[in-house]
């Protein structure tokens, strides 16, 4: 057994995370020096190099690479300890890491609201982001669970639908459009479109469906907010495709409505997923089981105030 104190391995891990000695220093509340030294001395006790120096930049040796994934592995098992034990003890406390992509910023923190109640004591670190970025946290195992509506292809994972996710035509109330029924898609051709951002999981499904139906938007703006495209298609600069849940906060008979185009809506669903063989906190299975208990009833009484805005 190499006989490393932990110590020593937080320092490592946290520069190896960082790629820099002085941001470890910083984030450890320590000074530089004591890094170097901390794994300096792991190194010796090692017996290999763990990090090299290319030009002012730090990169893992394959040493380095292997004790990281290690490292990760056992802070990971001592979390979950502590909070195996806090449960114990009746506590309840812990930390819970969410990754979800910025459309669900209109109900996680509904759900978050309700399961907080029962676990009080938690620290949650929510990271809302598209699915490109989301992507790539999850590729670097650094939440416990994510939501996302687009499983990777390319990343094994474990996956749970829990709510549909349905993708609409949204207008302004004004539109020519607006009072017709059984629209066919072809009247959208041509058409003043406000587009999500590159990476987007809603752009990618409707770039799908209008290639699928030889459909070419005008498209004016590429926004990453749904909101700022709400305020674009209020603002008159064309129609959009969005979530339905998007609408949750839209009043009836407001500025906004959704627009009855064959085709859609595009069904999509809703999934909670981490990563295949991952061995899920106390809170995080916890926070999972309670998502697919209730969310779906939460949720669907919420998006009941959608619908009001379909013609």
């Amino acid at each position: 057994m190499i006989p490393a104190t932990l110590h020593q391995l937080k320092v490592f891990e946290t520069a190896a995370r960082h790629g820099s000695f002085t941001k470890a220093a910083a984030e450890l509340s320590i000074t530089q020096p004591t890094v170097s030294g901390q794994i300096k001395q792991l190194t010796q006790t090692i017996g290999m190099p763990l990090f090299e120096h290319i030009g002012r930049k730090l990169y893992l040796t394959e040493a380095g690479s292997e004790l990281l994934s290690t490292c990760q592995d056992v802070f990971e098992q001592l979390d979950n300890f502590e909070m195996k034990l806090a449960a114990l003890q009746g506590a309840r406390r812990g930390q819970l890491r969410l990754g979800v992509i910025t459309t669900t910023k209109y109900f996680v923190p509904r759900i978050l609201g309700e399961f907080c109640q029962s676990y009080p004591n938690i620290d949650v670190s929510l990271q809302v982001i598209n699915h490109q970025k989301l992507h790539d946290r999850m590729a670097d195992n650094k939440d416990d669970l994510y939501i996302l509506s687009n499983l990777p292809d390319d990343l094994e994972v474990h996956s749970e639908g829990f709510l549909d996710n349905p993708l609409v035509v949204v207008a302004r109330a004004d539109h020519p459009l607006a009072k017709q029924k059984n629209i066919p898609i072809s009247s959208l051709d041509g058409v003043d479109f406000i587009s999500r951002e590159m990476g987007s999981g809603t752009r990618l499904a409707v770039e799908k469906l209008f290639a699928a139906n030889e459909i070419e938007v005008q498209v004016r703006l590429e926004l990453g907010s749904n909101e700022a495209i709400k305020q674009a298609i209020a603002g008159g600069l064309g129609i959009s495709v969005l979530s339905r849940h998007t609408l949750i906060t839209e009043p009836p008979n407001g500025e906004l409505t959704v627009l009855d185009v064959e085709h859609f809506p595009i069904q999509r669903e809703w999934y909670v997923a981490h990563l295949a063989g991952k061995q899920l906190s106390v809170i995080a299975a916890a926070f999972l089981e309670f998502m697919l208990r209730s969310s779906k009833q939460t949720l669907e009484n919420s998006s009941r105030r959608s619908l009001a805005l379909q013609t």
